[in-house]
């Protein structure tokens, strides 16, 4: 049997509010899912159309959310990583190598890596699980939305956009804000809120 090879990605890495998404994915050779893309190239329908494909059709995924306390305790970086090392140690078959998106391997893999920059858009495993982040984080933060409907979670997904700003000026931050982000802990600052 072919080595089992595993695509690690993660989506939400620059909102202001909500989880960062990591998901690690091993392709089966045999099972071959047509349209696969660099997740932010792809429509939003072609990305949830996939999304079941690849689900199916994987000899192994795992999605992993890394919520807004864990990353202002981390910092962004150190909580990506911890999600990379849950998603790819929680693999069931385990990994033999993990090819990561970036130019950055987490330490403490449970296998060798190797780190790709552009990997989005190169290799067909990094590609399934960006689609797989992207997705799963984007259906967090429309649920996100029904709880906290003030900020528009469900149009802008949590980033920084005017419409974004706008409501943290208004409203402050909610729980899923991520403090550690000079927006929201401006946002505090200006309610009073920041010791």
């Amino acid at each position: 049997m072919t080595a089992l090879v595993a695509g690690v990605d993660e989506a939400g890495r620059g909102p202001l509010a909500g989880p960062v998404c990591v998901a690690a994915v091993i392709l089966d050779p045999a099972r071959a899912i047509d349209g696969l893309g660099d997740s932010k190239q792809l429509s939003e329908r072609r990305r949830e159309a996939l999304y079941p494909l690849i689900l199916e059709r994987a000899v192994a995924w795992r999605i992993e959310f890394v919520e807004a306390a864990e990353i202002d305790q981390r910092n962004i970086l150190q909580a990506t990583m911890a999600g990379m090392r849950r998603a790819v140690a929680l693999l069931s078959p385990a990994a033999a190598h993990a090819l990561v998106d970036g130019n950055r391997v987490p330490d403490g893999l449970p296998c060798p890596a190797t780190a790709i920059v552009d990997g989005d858009a190169l290799e067909p495993a990094i590609m399934a699980a960006s689609i797989l982040a992207k997705v799963a984080r984007d259906a967090r933060m429309r649920a996100l939305h029904q709880q906290y409907p003030a900020y528009g979670f469900d149009r802008h997904k949590g980033y920084p956009s005017p419409l974004h700003r706008e409501a943290l000026r208004l409203h402050g931050p909610c729980p899923e804000h991520r403090r550690s982000f000079a927006p929201v802990r401006e946002a505090l600052a200006a309610a009073g809120l920041l010791a």
